[in-house]
């Protein structure tokens, strides 16, 4: 992720290349694509005077400026045609595979006022609440027109962004809020992430880690104060094994997202939204006051530090400091994600997993497939090791496609039927390939089954 500097003005900005830093932003781009990796660039959406896209979009913009550069009105058919042209040039025909959509929330003291004016003549209001879902909608359809998906951040968006391939962050850092933030936006469909800048202690720097490598992009923005994950030798080992475990359950995410995408289903959600859930934990309000305290009642806790991750994975984070903490499960037998050891049923454990491990638990007949534990994605097929848990007999529908294009919208993907059945009275597991269909990623199915069989 290339942060403001790729350009030469960035607050606002020019979607130029700066010279002295990129002589051949080309080349750079390509370089890194060599090495398997992928550049994303920041940007807001004001543009700067004397640029080439200045003069194009002055007459299409707001009567009030952001930061000295003018507002596009992004309504406008035309506003989008005269980006989506020049970041195709810019960015898109050299290699760049993304976009990070900042400064684009707030309100009239942030963005514009209340009293300035846009050429389509919608309320500037309206546009406050509107202009990350427009800018989101203009660079998807940019990359869509490629065929070569896309995957990238963006401040602002409402229910009716949840089709944009777009996760939504800003720069509130409370560790317990983030969270809270990822949960709730599930409520309305859309993906939110946390990330790791810097941290106090070793502690809280693999806490962070631990979570964002359970969240819907696990991402490290630490340009500012250049902390890298290696900064905190004690956690090292930790650092590495949580971040290739997240390499490892690409699978199982890739799934996710594809029930998201044809489904509708959050692939990282509220517990109440998992069927069978009941938030059995209380707080008492205190002693009634008629004054003080005129409520006071027992009611229940929001449920805003576990969540849901896929169709089985029941994750509870820790916070710099906890050593212990309280998980409800839902409905059914819940398994240790790690151990495959049974966890409890519908109710509330108390768990003390030290330092290593962020707590994930398995519903009963879950399967978890994982990839090998590399640094990088690879186009090679790679050998799955399909991980079940309990004892219930499950089916579950791994997808597989060509991992770029679009194709996939005309029916170029496969559902590979991973199931599991009882043959006398142990597990077995089958994998059903569709008569006819194309697969990509996998070369092997090895079927481990976590729970201790009962005889």
């Amino acid at each position: 992720g290339l942060e403001p500097g790729w350009q030469s003005c960035s607050y606002p900005c020019s979607y130029e290349w700066d010279k002295t830093r990129f002589p051949n932003p080309k080349q750079f781009v390509q370089g890194l694509d060599a090495k398997k990796v992928k550049v994303n660039v920041w940007m807001n959406p004001y543009i700067a005077p004397k640029t080439k896209l200045y003069d194009a979009l002055e007459p299409f913009s707001a009567s009030h400026t952001v930061w000295c550069g003018i507002v596009p009105d992004y309504s406008m058919d035309t506003v989008q045609a005269i980006v989506t042209k020049h970041l195709t040039e810019q960015l898109v025909n050299i290699g760049v595979m993304g976009v990070k959509l900042d400064e684009n929330d707030g309100y009239d003291s942030w963005l514009w006022p209340d009293v300035a004016t846009f050429p389509s003549r919608h309320p500037a209001e309206q546009m406050r609440q509107v202009y990350g879902s427009l800018i989101q909608q203009n660079a998807y359809r940019m990359y869509h027109r490629t065929n070569h998906r896309t995957y990238g951040l963006v401040r602002a968006g409402n229910a009716g962004t949840s089709s944009f391939p777009f996760v939504l962050y800003n720069d509130y850092y409370d560790h317990h809020d983030y969270i809270t933030e990822l949960i709730n936006s599930s409520f309305i469909g859309v993906l939110w992430t946390p990330e790791v800048r810097s941290s106090k202690t070793a502690e809280e720097w693999l806490r962070r880690m631990q979570t964002v490598c359970f969240s819907p992009l696990a991402m490290l923005d630490a340009w500012a104060d250049k902390t890298k994950p290696w900064s905190f030798a004690e956690v090292n080992d930790q650092i590495s094994e949580v971040m290739h475990l997240r390499m490892q359950l690409i699978p199982y995410l890739y799934t996710a997202f594809a029930d998201y995408t044809f489904e509708g289903i959050p692939p990282f959600r509220a517990m109440s939204l998992e069927d069978g859930f009941v938030n059995q934990t209380t707080v008492e309000a205190g002693k009634l006051d008629a004054t003080d305290n005129p409520y006071a009642m027992a009611r229940k806790q929001e449920m805003k530090d576990q969540y849901m991750v896929g169709p089985d994975l029941l994750v509870a984070p820790l916070f710099a400091g906890d050593t212990v903490r309280k998980v409800v499960l839902p409905k059914g037998k819940w398994y240790d994600f790690y151990t495959g050891k049974f966890a409890g049923e519908s109710e509330v454990i108390t768990v003390a997993p030290g330092l290593k491990e962020i707590p994930v638990f398995v519903r009963d007949g879950g399967i978890v497939p994982l990839a090998p534990a590399v640094n990088k994605m690879t186009t090679d097929r790679q050998p799955l090791e399909v991980r079940c848990y309990g004892h219930k007999p499950s089916v579950y529908n791994l997808y597989d496609d060509d991992g770029d294009s679009y194709d996939y919208e005309q029916g170029a993907f496969a559902r590979i039927r991973l199931e599991t059945s009882l043959k006398k009275g142990k597990l077995q597991g089958k994998v059903i390939i569709p008569k006819g269909a194309k697969t990509w990623s996998f070369s092997a199915y090895n079927f481990r089954f976590m729970t201790e069989q009962e005889e």
